[in-house]
């Protein structure tokens, strides 16, 4: 089996060794050159590409001599407090600047049987040249999104003047590291910390205000409200409406959370319907908050937006949400083979309605919902010394000012059995007010909500 191998820098190990005699001194021992940055790679010549990948290994060796500088005051810096950016960072750009090198030369190529070696160089007056001409670039057209941002937002648009940051921080990315002092206006300014602090501002700037204050729910409305959000920029200095801003509203949901994403229309105004929410504890929130995902464009690398958009402050409210459930008034006939029956199915209903928040009222006027339970039982068969005793309930919730049926169900033939037709008529009752106090509500529940 044949080894096939590339490298960019000195160091393998030949199987048979050729007369050094033969080599080139820079094959031999790498060249030291103040000058230049120097990149020298070889590769064997059984792979069909050896040219291509002898050439491609002596350029990332040559940019490998190029350093990407991080200052101490720089956006790279202080992102890299945040989130541990800058390993990431400087792959990413060395990987760019390795695609973007110009100015090289090759030096000289050699090869024998079995090798392809080739030497480049780059004077580094001419890398540091073409590096200031692409920066200017780069800063310019930075500067530019920068001053197109405050347009964006004197005319209210804060996700435009976001993505004009964004942009014009990402065209710029090569150089977080460095200084990058520019007139703006003027003063001077570090370019990327300024456009940083710009998109700083825009977030935390936003101000959302939620009309009714808090998020009432009762039976009058069925349990739904329309949430009423008002999305304005101001930092003391500037007040505006804001349009076209993608909001998230979130809140716990009958089903699991849930989550809606709305713009805001002309008048800076967005709203949804909260409903089907679930109250596990005394208090649930509806979170309205700025949607990050859509603020940023697809269109931007991820590897740089990602550690920006994570350090700002992204703008929110809780709003509290205020579940008042029905008044109710219950109406019970349970009888035990035709006898009135004290314990039943009614109270544990009552127990567990009252439980979940119903409010139990004693004058059918006073309620918002009429509960009709009916149940009885009748004789079944004997066996054996033991008696069944079957047991038919129904029940309807009706809305006391339309008398329309808002749930209803019943339950036929459930079996008691005991010693007697009386006792396994009061064992069914046991066994269906377990099932049904559970059952019963909720069905109401799910009905409701």
């Amino acid at each position: 089996m044949l080894l096939v191998a590339c490298k960019g820098r000195q160091g393998t190990v030949m199987n048979e060794p050729v007369a050094e005699v033969s080599r080139p001194a820079w094959v031999l021992a790498r060249p030291v050159d103040d000058l230049d940055y120097i990149g020298i790679g070889s590769c064997p010549k059984a792979r069909a590409d050896y040219q291509e990948s002898a050439k491609k290994n002596a350029l990332n060796d040559l940019a490998s001599e190029i350093s990407v500088r991080v200052e101490g005051n720089s956006l790279l810096s202080s992102l890299d407090s945040r989130t541990r950016f800058t390993e990431t960072y400087q792959s990413n750009i060395r990987t760019t600047s390795n695609e973007q090198l110009e100015g090289f030369e090759m030096v000289d190529s050699w090869q024998d049987a079995r090798e392809y070696w080739v030497y480049y160089r780059l004077d580094k007056s001419v890398h540091a040249r073409i590096k200031a001409e692409r920066k200017e670039k780069a800063l310019a057209i930075a500067r530019d999104g920068f001053g197109r941002a405050h347009e964006r937002l004197a005319a209210g648009d804060l996700k435009g003047a976001f993505d004009q940051d964004l942009r014009a921080l990402i065209a710029m990315k090569e150089y977080w590291g460095e200084n990058d002092q520019v007139t703006v206006g003027d003063r001077q300014v570090p370019l990327a910390n300024a456009i940083f602090a710009d998109l700083q501002r825009l977030t935390s700037s936003v101000r959302f205000a939620p009309l009714p204050e808090r998020c009432l729910l009762d039976y009058s409305d069925r349990f739904a409200r329309e949430m009423l959000i008002t999305a304005s920029f101001s930092d003391g200095t500037l007040a505006r409406r804001l349009v076209q801003l993608p909001v998230t509203f979130s809140w716990p949901g009958t089903s699991g959370r849930v989550s809606e994403s709305r713009g805001t229309d002309e008048e800076g105004h967005v709203r949804a319907t909260v409903k089907h929410v679930e109250m596990n504890g005394a208090t649930a929130d509806l979170l309205v908050r700025l949607n990050m995902d859509e603020m940023v464009s697809p269109e931007l690398d991820p590897v740089f937006v990602r550690p920006v958009v994570s350090s700002l402050t992204v703008p929110e409210v809780h709003v509290p949400i205020d579940l008042t459930m029905p008044r109710l008034h219950v109406t019970s006939n349970e009888t035990n083979l035709g006898q009135p029956v004290s314990a039943g199915i009614a109270i544990g209903i009552k127990e567990e309605l009252t439980a979940k928040g119903f409010r139990i009222v004693g004058r059918p006027a006073d309620a918002d919902l009429l509960l009709d339970l009916r149940a009885s039982t009748r004789e079944g068969g004997q066996s054996n010394g033991f008696f069944t005793t079957l047991l038919d309930v129904t029940w309807s919730f009706r809305d006391r000012r339309t008398n329309d049926v808002v749930v209803e169900g019943g339950r036929q033939g459930v079996k008691g059995i005991q010693l007697d037709h009386v006792k396994a008529g009061l064992d069914a009752y046991k066994k269906a007010g377990n099932d049904l106090r559970k059952e019963l509500v909720s069905s109401m529940l799910n009905t409701l909500l």
